[in-house]
């Protein structure tokens, strides 16, 4: 048994080698368009067919290889074009195109295989080629029934044939029925032997009589027939024949035609005849009955066809179509009725006549990188112009002009139609159907394409079909934002996690293409760490506190890209306007400030300036400024910031304003600041320095032996200004032409210099003048008495010497005796008169001279302003011009006034002093009286008169002697003189320029509220001294 399955396995090995050496011969020998492969059915799967590369001359690279028509027997390697079996076996006997084929007819399986160009982009071109299915023994044949009975009559003649029902095999060629042999019992063998008859190419056992049969002997035999096949290896099967022996009937039915063939038009309505058989019998009576009947017939021809029993007339049975059979091949077996009956048998074949009754065709399938799902073709719309999606076979059922079809696409689409090979098969035409245009998805995603065919039989017959071609989306728009620049408004102090905005693109593509992700981006990192966006909405929303006053705008970019490979990305610019809220408030660039202005500077003029700001922004910044507490003297100027005094300074009164400023913003609600302001009143040198002490008609009473270093009297002063102009010098201007008396310059002490001596006695008045260090620099004058003596006893007298000071002239001194020189000047003329007899009239000459000028100034008494040779106070002088000395030469002087006359002049000389009153009638008169009480010192000799002095009446207007010699009357009535830098004590009383001075109450009044002098003699004249 091993042995056996050995040798089948090596001849199986043997087949398959030379079946693949015939295809590859067969392949080598095709066209490219008339591809014809080989092959022996029921391969293993994944069993190499051929390849179109290799064996076509195809190209084996860059170009995609897709079976289109085929399956699923075949498959094709999409690089080198291989034709592979699968797991579905290919059964020759089961194709449908090979069920019905006479044993010299070939199977076909057809196949479509498409090459795409992948490098160059280029659409499809359609290959097709056949593959001839070759048979192997894959089949036993096969008896109609494992039983068959066979009727001989008895004393049939030895030789007689007998038909055996042939035995089916449904392999071809050799693989197909080779043999048939009988084996029969050994006690029967000799009566039958086999002989196998040939009949239209087929092998038809027939049973031999071989001896002589006797009913009454024996009435049947079983014998086992043997069929076996001519494949390799051998199969083989067997069935029971039995053989009846019946009674004597001589002769079988003969027919009168070997073959009949009849042509039946498909669609022959039922009933209808379609040919008749007919045999006659040679024998008579029941014998020569003949009943006829189909035999051996395939299921289709039991179904479409019907023979009468009697007449042999085949009728149609079923509807034919000529689609489904284009012919019927059958037997017509007539028997005799006679018993022991006799039969034969003859071949019928029927053609089916076409009729126009098939609309034509149109199949629509996938193409190359195209395909269908559901009647619907998918395509990208990047693809070229004239790339095939689709391949349509039409193809019309019929035959002859019938199966002639025009095919043409409806509408008005960016399609048409292609011959897609160059075979003349015009039951079967092949199209690609292609675009004449390019697609684009955004402008129209999908078309509807009808396909109609019409044949050209008549009536002629159309059918339609359509194809959904959806126009595929690729990734060839960015998106984009609209507008490109979003700007927004959006207030501070918002809260983290606020929206903003929502930002939307728009994709023209579709599906992923079309799906976006939003991001925001990166500049220098700022927007990424106070914004986000949501990637998949595009709502922006902020992440921190936003304040205007920090960043008032945002500018940056977000994007949106799409999910398509290569992904595309649009911007758009996104600008965040800050609104402002009213956050801050008004801020001064100071918490307080301190300006300093000079007194005296008219109302309305700018004191300050301030600064304020407002980060804030518009309304919210508009700052007004009040003054509070707003007591009239200062306002501000909104816009400016200038503060403004509504008053003029005066730094004695008040030096310094405090208040204090309100910036109000004009937010809601409002918000507001303040800040202090201080104003210092910068000092004027606009006051002159005044002294407190001593009064000028005070004095100081000093003994002759008063020591050197003696302090005597301080005087004390004060200036209202401050500062520099508060300073103070004193220096001694006048009255101390002997150097007696030194004055601090800071402290104003005066001290004794020297001794005094006997020229020293009397009243001594010191001009001191206070002057202050500021520019212009004012002063004041003020007069300090001394009276030296050894004694005080008449006081009247020494304040009446005060008295007379205070009306005598600045630039006069007064300093001690007044008479010691004229006592010294007798003295050198007694002793000249004494010294030479010589002289003596000289003398007595010089003797009436003095006698002359003493009882001059006796009678004149003391005149004060009026510079003469004679003078109280000072020494006598002789003449110094030469007019003097032309009245010594003797000429007569001009004849003198009266004494009183004399005195009055010289006074109204002197004196030129309005006071409170300009009207001349109210003018003062002063009267001192030289009667001096007992016990007065001896200096009062000086001062005796012979009669009282006259009354003085001060007259406004009255001219002065000269600008140098001033009254004692001009002193203010207070102890201050107050002057400038360019004028002494007497030139501000000059005839020019004097103008009556203002006191004020205070110093007015010292000397109008209390009497100087204890001496009730000396008076007041309507309260003027």
């Amino acid at each position: 048994m091993g042995g056996v399955m050995a040798a089948s396995s090596s001849l199986h090995h043997f087949l398959l080698l030379f079946l693949s050496s015939v295809l590859f011969l067969s392949a080598c020998l095709a066209a490219p368009t008339d591809i014809l492969y080989r092959v022996a059915e029921e391969q293993p799967p994944n069993s190499l067919i051929g390849s179109l590369a290799a064996d076509q001359g195809l190209p084996d690279s860059g170009h995609l290889y897709k079976l289109e028509v085929g399956a699923p027997y075949l498959r094709v390697d999409s690089k080198t074009g291989e034709i592979y079996t699968t797991e579905t076996p290919i059964d020759r006997e089961l194709l449908k195109d090979c069920r019905n084929l006479l044993d010299d007819d070939k199977c076909f399986l057809e196949f479509e295989v498409s090459i795409t160009d992948m490098v160059k982009g280029m659409g499809p071109r359609l290959i097709e080629g056949r593959i001839e299915v070759l048979d192997i023994n894959d089949n036993t044949p096969q008896f109609v029934s494992p039983v068959m009975t066979l009727s001989i009559p008895e004393n049939t003649h030895v030789g007689a044939l007998f038909s055996i029902p042939m035995a089916n095999d449904r392999d071809s060629g050799v693989n197909g029925v080779d043999r048939y042999s009988l084996s029969t019992r050994d006690d029967f063998e000799q009566l039958f032997s086999l002989q196998v008859a040939t009949d239209s190419d087929e092998k038809v056992p027939q049973l031999v009589v071989m001896g002589s049969l006797d009913r009454e002997a024996k009435e049947s035999y079983d014998m086992n027939i043997l069929v076996v096949d001519g494949g390799t290896p051998e199969r083989q099967s067997s069935a029971l024949l039995r053989v009846l022996i019946t009674d004597q009937n001589d002769n079988a039915p003969k027919f009168e035609r070997s073959h009949y063939e009849a042509n039946l038009l498909e669609n022959s309505p039922l009933g209808h005849s379609v040919v008749q058989v007919r045999a006659t019998d040679a024998d008579s009576g029941v014998n020569a009955e003949i009943d006829y009947s189909i035999h051996q017939a395939s299921d289709t021809v039991q179904r479409l066809l019907r023979i009468d029993r009697s007449t042999g007339i085949i009728y149609v049975k079923g509807p034919v179509d000529r689609e489904e059979e284009n012919f019927l091949k059958f037997f017509v077996v007539a028997r005799d009725r006679g018993p022991n009956s006799k039969s034969s048998k003859v071949l019928v074949t029927v053609i089916i006549k076409d009729q126009n009754d098939n609309a034509p065709a149109i199949e629509i399938r996938g193409i190359g990188l195209v395909t269908h799902d559901n009647g619907v073709a998918n395509i990208s719309e990047d693809m070229p112009i004239g790339t095939p999606v689709a391949l349509v076979q039409v193809s019309d059922r019929d035959e002859g002009e019938n199966a002639v079809v025009t095919c043409v696409v409806a509408g008005d689409v960016p399609f048409q139609l292609r011959p897609a090979s160059e075979s003349a098969n015009d039951r079967k035409r092949k199209y690609f159907l292609q675009t004449t245009t390019l697609l684009d998805f955004e402008r129209v995603k999908d078309y509807r394409i009808e396909i109609v065919a019409v044949d050209s039989g008549n009536p002629a017959l159309s059918s339609t079909n359509s194809l959904r071609v959806q126009v595929t989306d690729i990734n060839d728009n960015a998106p984009v934002f609209s507008p490109a620049v979003l700007e927004v408004d959006f207030a501070e102090e918002n809260q983290p996690g606020d929206k903003v905005l929502d930002v939307i693109a728009t994709d023209a593509d579709s599906g992923i293409n079309a799906e976006l992700v939003y991001s925001i981006v990166e500049d220098a990192g700022r927007p990424r760490r106070l914004f986000e966006i949501d990637t998949t909405t595009g709502e922006i929303t902020v992440k921190n506190l936003l304040d205007r006053e920090e960043i008032e705008r945002y500018e940056f970019c977000v994007a949106a890209a799409d999910k398509g490979v290569p992904s595309k990305t649009g911007t758009a610019t996104v600008i965040i306007n800050v609104l402002d809220r009213n956050d801050n408030d008004p801020k001064f660039m100071l918490s307080s400030y301190s300006f300093s202005i000079n007194e005296n500077m008219p109302p309305l003029n700018p004191v300050g300036v301030v600064t304020v700001s407002d980060a804030d922004k518009g309304e919210n910044a508009r700052v007004k400024l009040y003054v509070e507490p707003d007591n009239g003297k200062f306002f501000i100027q909104n816009g400016t910031g200038t503060i403004l005094s509504s008053i003029s300074f005066d730094r004695e009164k008040e030096s310094t304003y405090t208040f204090r400023l309100k910036a109000v913003d004009s937010g809601d609600p409002p918000r507001s600041s303040y800040a202090g302001v201080t104003i210092n009143v910068l000092d004027e040198n606009d006051n002159a320095p005044y002294v407190t002490k001593p009064a000028n008609s005070s004095y100081t009473f000093l003994k002759r032996g008063t020591p050197p270093e003696t302090v005597i009297e301080v005087v004390e002063a004060e200036d209202m200004d401050s500062g520099l102009n508060s300073d103070l010098d004193f220096t001694i201007t006048g009255g101390n032409p002997y150097g007696l008396f030194q004055i601090s310059p800071s402290t104003g002490e005066i001290k004794l210099e020297q001794e005094f001596s006997a020229k020293h006695n009397g009243l001594h008045r010191l001009v001191v003048k206070v002057s202050d260090k500021g520019k212009p620099q004012r002063h004041t004058t003020a007069l300090v008495h001394v009276y030296v003596n050894d004694t005080k006893a008449n006081v009247s007298q020494i304040e009446a010497l005060v008295g007379h000071s205070l009306y005598t002239p600045l630039d006069h001194d007064i300093a001690g005796d007044p008479n010691y020189i004229k006592a010294q000047r007798n003295l050198h003329i007694m002793y000249g008169v004494l010294a030479g007899l010589a002289g003596v009239t000289m003398v007595i000459v010089i003797v009436v001279v003095v006698r002359q000028r003493l009882q001059k100034d006796t009678k004149s008494g003391y005149q004060p302003g009026k510079k003469e040779s004679k003078d109280l106070y000072a020494p006598k002088q002789g003449p110094k011009n030469n007019k003097a000395k032309k009245a010594k030469k003797g000429k007569a002087p001009k004849p003198s006034k009266p004494l009183e006359e004399d005195e009055e002049a010289s006074l109204q000389k002197g004196l030129k002093f309005n006071l409170i009153n300009d009207n001349v009638n109210d003018s003062p008169r002063i009267h001192l009286p030289l009667n001096y009480p007992p016990g007065s010192p001896d200096l009062g000799r000086h001062y005796r008169s012979n009669s009282p002095l006259p009354s003085i009446q001060l007259q406004p207007q009255s001219p002065s002697a000269s600008k140098k010699h001033q009254a004692v009357q001009d002193l203010p009535a207070t102890n201050t003189f107050v002057g400038d830098n360019n004028s002494t004590g007497s030139d501000q009383y000059s005839d020019y320029s004097y103008k009556a001075p203002k006191y004020t109450n205070k110093q007015v009044g010292d000397y109008a509220n209390a009497p100087v002098y204890n001496n009730h003699n000396i008076y007041w004249t309507n309260r003027v001294w």
